[in-house]
């Protein structure tokens, strides 16, 4: 892979500011795609981009013809079209901030909900048909679903910020027919087993693991955590501040070790890029906030023959007095 393809993040640059579809390659040179802006095409693009026989697919957050998000597709050359626009009614269930996953070249995501409603699970043909899989809000099964789906072996695996037993937040399972099942509600234990998870999940050997943005036992500082596919939940480490912070992001698996980024926390309190073991060893990679290296990541880091990459939400070299817009960055494991 010479280069990425990504979405910069709402409010932060295009021809008409609601976000663009980037391209780069690993010596850094950018080239915009698409800007998003044009009437009924959506705005705010917050997730990452899937490549499915060499198209992409995306959401945007916002903008569409109904104002509450859509899932569209952008040819490499920067050809977007808006496949789908989510409902703008209380209802409507729409606000997508996640990604797409493929299968079995069906797509599945996930939308956060618009304030009255609580999000739902959905999936959607290349061509634009959407179905609702589950609607979220039914009691204790869970609310906000913010992170990506993952696939395993056909079952779905998730995370929602808020709901569940306790209103902390959820693990859930729901089968491609639909059926939704919460295996696990965080805030059993108070705040100590994590709370608010809002990045995706992923599989290591049939256990899962992800991050939660708050909770663990340092407070309020978020974890990393594993869970079986039965619902058995166990946590991994507890961020304390000097090692990171309020994890945004999910994690990667790189033979056999754990990489991760966290938005606040560190030397500088911008943000840390950090390896954990799956037993709890931990060690920060990076301290964000050493002059032009980027302010805050949030987004999910991905390995590339060897090289870590990812994005920051702030910093850089650009527009100093506002903090900058961010930055590319790449980083040796």
């Amino acid at each position: 892979m010479s280069r990425a393809r990504c979405t910069a993040r709402p409010f932060t640059g295009g021809l008409t500011t609601p976000g663009t579809v980037f391209e780069i390659t690993k010596t850094g040179t950018e080239t915009v795609l698409h800007s998003f802006g044009a009437s009924g095409e959506g705005v705010q693009p917050e997730a990452a981009l899937i490549s499915v026989k060499g198209t992409l697919y995306g959401t945007t957050s916002g903008g569409g013809a109904n104002g509450s998000g859509t899932v569209y597709s952008i040819t490499p050359g920067g050809t977007e079209k808006a496949l789908y626009s989510f409902p703008g009614s209380v209802y409507g269930n729409g606000v997508p901030v996640a990604g797409l996953i493929d299968v079995d070249g069906t797509l599945y995501g996930t939308t956060k909900g618009n304030g009255y409603s609580s999000g739902m699970v959905f999936s959607i043909t290349t061509g634009g048909n959407l179905k609702v899989l589950h609607r979220f809000g039914k009691g204790h099964d869970g609310a906000f679903p913010a992170a990506a789906l993952l696939d395993v072996n056909g079952t779905l695996y998730g995370t929602t910020a808020g709901g569940g037993k306790y209103g902390r937040g959820t693990v859930f399972s729901v089968s491609t027919a639909g059926k939704e099942q919460v295996l696990y509600s965080f805030g059993a234990s108070g705040f100590f087993d994590g709370t608010s998870p809002l990045s995706p999940l992923i599989d290591v050997h049939g256990t899962l693991y992800g991050t939660t943005m708050q909770g663990g036992a340092h407070g309020q500082g978020g974890a990393v955590f594993s869970m079986t596919t039965g619902g058995t939940e166990n946590l991994v480490f507890s961020f304390d501040g000097s090692h990171g912070s309020q994890p945004l992001a999910g994690l990667i698996d790189v033979k056999g070790m754990l990489y991760g980024t966290t938005s606040v926390g560190g030397v500088k309190n911008v943000g840390t890029a950090y390896s954990t073991t799956t037993s709890g060893e931990e060690q920060v990679l990076h301290s964000f906030g050493k002059g032009t290296d980027g302010q805050s990541p949030r987004a999910s880091l991905v390995e590339v023959h060897g090289m870590l990459y990812s994005t920051t939400y702030n910093g850089g070299t650009n527009h100093p007095r506002s903090g900058g817009d961010g930055t590319v960055f790449a980083l040796t494991p």
